[in-house]
């Protein structure tokens, strides 16, 4: 299964030993996707969100190291997360003590059951509707971002929580899949009653279970959203190769055209945090390219997943300046957050309040 695959890349937890020959070593290492400096070349196609002379540590979340890849994603799909430091007292500044390690893997164990379990009821209800199957995991794939949104709201409600680039990604996320699925309206997968109602029955019960979830521990609601989104990943990869060239033959729905070559696209760039605003640009001319930015879309999130699952590492895109990373400070106002329901409520009661900056 995708998800079950993903263990293998996003699950290794990466520390940096202190002498300078080991960072030396691991700075010159280009097969390591998780440690960057900024390139200083002119080239606008360099990424823009890699501050100068600093290296980014990222500690991934899964820990399993050993499964063979069950999905083989295209070579763009790399885990890539900003070079911003974590939020100050962060427990993802140092490594995961023993107990940590052991509630990650139960977190990961559950997401991967729940998600099989789903997968293999769709699997045998949609074996051969694939436009009704899609309709269903579109349906269902927008829900985590309502999820998250209502939960910071509330935390927002209390004073825990000051940090709109979460929110700003989120919304983008969710405006994304919404077009996905009404693309999938469009092609008829909605046409049944049945695959309505359940639908619907599924995501009113995954809304509620990622709101418990989210609140309990953000870290474990993002990996199932990521095993959610690298599952659609694979589907409408598989779908693409199967049935490329007749879907090269059949016209584009008018609302992907609209939502993807039209209008202001600040939300299509928000919602890509591991690329530069105005970097990517679809051509739409047939179906076949409907679908295949459709998965690109689900890479992008899947991406964004695996960032979130650090705390305080999510930035949007638009967040930073052009001319930001001509000045090496890098210096981040201090934002109220917290990790987790728990969390919030400790630093409610042991931080007098103050004012922050959004």
């Amino acid at each position: 299964m995708a998800a079950a695959g993903l263990s293998s890349s996003s699950c290794t937890v990466f520390t940096i030993s202190s002498s300078l020959k080991t960072r030396r070593h691991l700075t010159k290492t280009p097969q390591n996707p998780l440690l960057f400096k900024r390139n200083n070349s002119s080239n606008p196609t360099s990424h823009p969100f890699l501050p100068s002379r600093k290296l980014c540590t990222v500690q991934a979340t899964i820990l399993r190291e050993d499964e063979e890849k069950k999905v083989v994603v295209e070579e763009s799909f790399q885990p890539k997360t900003f070079t911003h430091e974590p939020v100050h007292g962060s427990p993802q500044s140092s490594s995961p003590s023993g107990l940590e390690t052991w509630a990650i893997k139960l977190e990961q164990s559950v997401n991967v059951f729940l998600t099989d379990s789903v997968i293999k009821i769709l699997d045998t209800l949609y074996h051969d509707r694939d436009y009704a199957r899609f309709f269903v995991l579109e349906t269902i794939a927008r829900v985590p971002y309502f999820a998250f949104i209502s939960v910071l709201h509330m935390y927002e409600s209390f004073g825990w929580w000051r940090r709109a680039d979460y929110l700003k990604v989120h919304f983008a996320e969710s405006w994304n899949e919404m077009h996905h699925l009404l693309i999938m309206e469009e092609l008829g997968g909605n046409s049944w009653w049945f695959d309505r109602l359940l639908a619907q029955v599924i995501a009113t019960s995954y809304y509620f279970m990622t709101v418990f979830m989210y609140a309990l521990s953000p870290r474990m609601a993002y990996h199932f959203s990521e095993c959610v989104e690298s599952h659609a990943f694979a589907t409408y990869d598989k779908f693409i190769k199967a049935r490329g060239d007749d879907l090269k033959k059949l016209p584009a729905p008018e609302v992907a055209v609209k939502y993807y070559t039209e209008g202001d696209l600040y939300l299509f760039d928000e919602f890509q945090t591991s690329r530069a605003p105005h970097s990517r640009r679809p051509k739409i001319e047939n179906l076949y390219d409907v679908f295949l930015n459709v998965r690109d879309d689900e890479a992008e999130h899947c991406k964004t997943m695996k960032a979130c699952q650090t705390h305080g590492n999510l930035r949007s895109p638009h967040s930073y300046p052009e001319d930001a990373f001509e000045d090496d400070t890098g210096c981040d106002l201090p934002q109220a957050d917290c990790e987790g329901i728990v969390d919030c409520i400790k630093k409610s009661v042991t931080s007098p309040p103050s004012k922050q900056n959004i």
